[in-house]
Formats: C-alpha cells, sequence, structure tokens
C-alpha cells in the first residue's frame, strides 16, 4: 500500500501562504474553545485540603524602607545594609544577585 504523505509536494509561495493562514484560522478558533465558561464558578469555590476560604481581608502595616535598608536593583527585594554587594551609578545590587 503507497503512503502518499512520503512524497514532497511542491507549493508555490502564495499557496503555502494561504494553508498557513488558513491554519492559523483554524488552530485559534479551535483554542477559543478550551475555556469552558460553566466551570468558572466551581473553580471560585474549590477549596485546596488545608485550605481556607475567608472573606476577611489581611491587616498589615507596610513600613517604609529604612535607613539601614536598600532595594536591589536585580531582584527588586528589600535587603538589609549588611547584604549589599555592589554600588555603582545610583544602583545597589544584593550578595545573592552578585553571589
Amino acid at each position: 500500500m503507497a503512503n502518499e504523505s512520503a512524497a514532497p509536494v511542491a507549493m508555490s509561495e502564495a499557496e503555502r501562504a494561504k494553508e498557513i493562514a488558513q491554519l492559523k484560522a483554524g488552530k485559534t478558533a479551535a483554542m477559543a474553545n478550551l475555556v469552558d465558561e460553566a466551570e468558572t464558578p466551581l473553580a471560585e469555590e474549590y477549596v485546596l485540603p488545608g485550605g481556607e476560604a475567608s472573606q476577611e481581608e489581611a491587616s498589615i502595616e507596610i513600613l517604609p524602607e529604612q535607613a539601614d535598608e536598600f532595594t536591589c536593583a536585580s531582584c527588586f527585594m528589600v535587603r538589609h545594609r549588611t547584604q549589599l554587594a555592589r554600588e555603582g551609578n545610583g544602583q545597589k545590587f544584593c550578595s545573592e544577585c552578585e553571589g
């Protein structure tokens, strides 16, 4: 039994571009149907084992950067001055990013 797809098919650039456009259009239409809207409320109500669904908001106090702290220009974490590895051009880098 002969396999028809074994032989290479010669296509012009216009035919190839048209076929690619058709494949892309079909792919996006097929992907649009992947989300099942009926499952969204179910997913929002689902609680993982050990987790608690609470409507309370956490109340924490956010402090500004202290005098002995700096913000790393690479990881954007607020670090203590003892973790300062390099400073240049007004940017400070922690020892973890420079390590």
